[in-house]
């Protein structure tokens, strides 16, 4: 019978109670709870203690430059630059070659009209959300907000 009473009780409201968001009634039923099992109560300063070393804890908060993922230097910059231009050059001249191999290739005229309007598709979606994007970052307030 006394096992019964002890699953019945929610563990939440030990929570709540610590953190003064119960109501009345259920304030009194934990209270009473507590005085009744002393396992309950061991738990309930185990959790009061947890609870306030939490809130002493101090966090060093790491300085601006260490979140900074500019290069840091200028061969850094320049290697990055330059790494970056080789990507897109690369990435235009496969973009154009298999554009070419695609249109002159003996393949079907229905395969090639679905194969371009998925692609178009998709490139016409993208453009419209990067002008919503370029659109609302005008006017975002939190754009110059940092960390």
């Amino acid at each position: 019978m006394v096992e019964d009473r002890l699953d019945q009780f929610d563990e939440a409201l030990l929570s709540g109670y610590l953190d003064g968001e119960l109501t009345q009634s259920e304030e009194q039923r934990v209270r009473i709870y507590l005085e009744d099992h002393p396992e309950a109560r061991a738990l309930f300063e185990e959790m009061r203690t947890m609870r306030e070393t939490a809130r002493e804890t101090r966090f060093e908060v790491p300085d601006d430059l260490q979140w900074d993922e500019r290069p840091r230097g200028p061969g850094s910059a320049l290697s990055r630059g330059l790494g970056w231009l080789l990507v897109v050059i690369w990435l235009v001249g496969v973009s154009l070659f298999g554009l070419w191999q695609f249109l002159t290739s003996p393949e079907n005229l229905l395969e090639k009209i679905m194969v371009v309007g998925g692609i178009a598709g998709f490139a016409l979606l993208f453009v419209s959300i990067l002008l919503d994007r370029l659109k609302d970052s005008k006017t975002d307030r939190y754009r110059r907000v940092q960390k």
